[in-house]
C-alpha cells in the first residue's frame, strides 16, 4: 500500500480528485435510506454479512464495555453487540427513521438487554468525550464526501477512550474480478447504489491520529468491503 505524503500536493488528495466523490447530499441521506429500510437486509445478508462478521470478531467485544454503532442501519450489527454486552452500555445512532424502525425491531426480541436507539449524525455525537470502549461504523463513510471524513473521524477519536477500538466497514474500491461493476453503476446513478461508492479510510485515520493495527479486503457477490481496526 502507498503511504507517501507530501504536502501540498499530498498525494492522497490528488488520488481524491481523481476518484469517485460522494454525489448524494448529506441532508437526503436519510431519505433515501427511508426508501431502502424495508429491502435493506436482503442487500446487506447476500453483499456486506462476511465483512460485517469479521468486523465484529475483530472488536473482540467483552460484556461490561460501553459500545457505540454510528450508522446503525436495521441493526444487524447492533443486534450482535447487544447480545454480546448485555450487562454493558450500548448506543446506537442512524440518520433515518425508517432504518431506525427496524433496527428497533430486531434488538427487541433481545430480553433484558441493556440498549438505546436514537436518531443522531456522525458530525456531533453527542456522547461525553473519553467515554467509549469501541466504536463500531458500517457501511457511511463511502457515503462521505472526501473533505468531511476527517471532522468526522476526530469526533470519533474524541468520544474514545485511551486505547479505544475503531472497528470500521467501508464498500471500497475493487481488488478482484468483476468488483468494478458496482462504481461503474454509481457513476451511471449514484441513488441505485444508495449513494454509496469505494473508499479507501487508511491514510485519513492515520492522519487524524489513529493507528491502524489492521485492514482486510472482502469481496461477497463482487461487492467490495474493507474492514479496518485502528486504536486511538
Amino acid at each position: 500500500m502507498d503511504m507517501s505524503f507530501s504536502c501540498c500536493g499530498i498525494r492522497c488528495c490528488q488520488g481524491e480528485k481523481r476518484a469517485l466523490d460522494a454525489r448524494v447530499s448529506q441532508n437526503r441521506i436519510g431519505q433515501v435510506y427511508d426508501r431502502i429500510a424495508p429491502l435493506y437486509d436482503i442487500w446487506g445478508k447476500l453483499t456486506e454479512s462476511r465483512a460485517r462478521r469479521r468486523a465484529l470478531a475483530l472488536a473482540q467485544i467483552k460484556d461490561g464495555q460501553h459500545i457505540l454503532e454510528v450508522a446503525v442501519g436495521t441493526g444487524l450489527a447492533f443486534y450482535e453487540i447487544v447480545e454480546r454486552n448485555p450487562n454493558g452500555k450500548n448506543m446506537g445512532i442512524d440518520l433515518s427513521k425508517g432504518m431506525l424502525e427496524k433496527a428497533r425491531k430486531r434488538v427487541g426480541k433481545l430480553s433484558e438487554a441493556n440498549y438505546s436507539l436514537d436518531m443522531g449524525t456522525a458530525f456531533d455525537l453527542n456522547v461525553e468525550a473519553g467515554s467509549i470502549d469501541t466504536l463500531v461504523n458500517n457501511y457511511m463513510f463511502d457515503l462521505i464526501p472526501f473533505e468531511d471524513m476527517g471532522k468526522i473521524l476526530r469526533e470519533f477519536k474524541r468520544v474514545l477512550k485511551k486505547n479505544g477500538k475503531l472497528v470500521l466497514v467501508n464498500m471500497t474500491k475493487g481488488e478482484r474480478f468483476g468488483s468494478q461493476l458496482y462504481d461503474f453503476v454509481y457513476r451511471i446513478s449514484p441513488k441505485t447504489m444508495g449513494g454509496c461508492r469505494g473508499v479507501e479510510l487508511t491514510e485519513k485515520l492515520q492522519r487524524v491520529g489513529f493507528k491502524v493495527v489492521k485492514r482486510e479486503y472482502h469481496q461477497q457477490m463482487l461487492f467490495p468491503s474493507e474492514v479496518i481496526l485502528a486504536h486511538k
